[in-house]
């Protein structure tokens, strides 16, 4: 995106559209969808190759969002990105929307792949992944998991998949928020070192804060320069990440909540705007 800071600024954007987003139901998947706004706006901000103007585009670079519940972080970071008009995102999981609670490829323009059912997304983006390698196109798969999906015996059928094809034009971000529908992971099902884990499964791997941008982007770079092996990228966040209502709280995957609420969520998320456009140089 060019000026420094510009990638942070872009993520407070998605987080503040996601925001409104959630704000015309009182009710939605706020957890899963704020914990990702960074990587999106890596992502969508300079990483993948795309065109919004050709979102079919061939040789375009795909995304699967495998947990598919933070699809109206994935509508923002799409809308912002010219693929659709802002105003759409108004009609999030409303009757005739294209914008439903899960992704959808078949609804939503830039979408790449439909997702919801935990664990499948690492099988789609290994067979798309693939698929381009075929092709000879040049393109890569990026995906995005949660650290709960991990619970999914599919992930790791897919982990050994990737990198017997030496997958290194597939490149995931575990979003390793220690929360999951049920409760806390580590209650839940305990994980362990997720890092160590793909790595020993012959992954290129990195821990990063997933908050930061410049550091997902850093990450992102040295993935797309490995050579000979699929990278995972584990991306330590915070489930519900400046939603004042949700972060912090053990049970906010899927949650309802007041007006009050949401306008105090969203008059903390406009400062956190303000002080990240301040930050970009003129």
């Amino acid at each position: 995106m060019g000026k420094p800071g510009q990638l942070r600024l872009f993520a407070e954007e998605i987080r503040m559209a996601s925001l409104r987003e959630f704000e015309e139901r009182g009710f939605g998947h706020v957890g899963g969808a704020m914990s990702v706004v960074e990587v999106l706006s890596v992502l969508y901000g300079g990483v993948m190759r795309i065109d919004p103007n050709n979102p079919d585009w061939p040789d375009r670079d795909r995304l699967v969002v495998s947990k598919g519940h933070a699809g109206p972080a994935v509508y923002a970071a799409l809308a912002l990105s010219g693929y659709f008009p802002k105003e759409e995102l108004q009609t999030l999981n409303k009757p005739g929307t294209r914008l439903p609670s899960h992704c959808d490829r078949l609804k939503t323009v830039g979408v790449d792949m439909t997702t919801g059912s935990l664990g499948q997304g690492m099988s789609t983006a290994c067979g798309l992944a693939l698929g381009q390698k075929l092709d000879a196109r040049g393109a890569r798969t990026y995906l995005i998991i949660g650290d709960g999906e991990c619970d999914e015996g599919q992930i790791w059928e897919g982990a050994l998949f990737a990198p017997h094809y030496k997958l290194d034009n597939l490149i995931a971000f575990c979003d390793n928020n220690g929360q999951q529908l049920d409760g806390y992971v580590g209650n839940v099902m305990e994980l362990g070192d997720i890092a160590e884990k793909f790595s020993a499964f012959g992954w290129y791997t990195q821990t990063v804060d997933g908050h930061d941008t410049d550091a997902v982007w850093q990450a992102a770079q040295a993935a797309q320069n490995n050579a000979g092996k699929p990278s995972m990228i584990i991306l330590k966040t915070r489930k519900g990440r400046g939603c004042t209502f949700a972060e912090g709280k053990e049970f906010n995957h899927h949650i309802a909540f007041s007006q009050v609420e949401m306008d105090e969520a969203i008059a903390v998320a406009e400062a956190a705007l303000a002080e990240a456009r301040a930050a970009v140089p003129v």
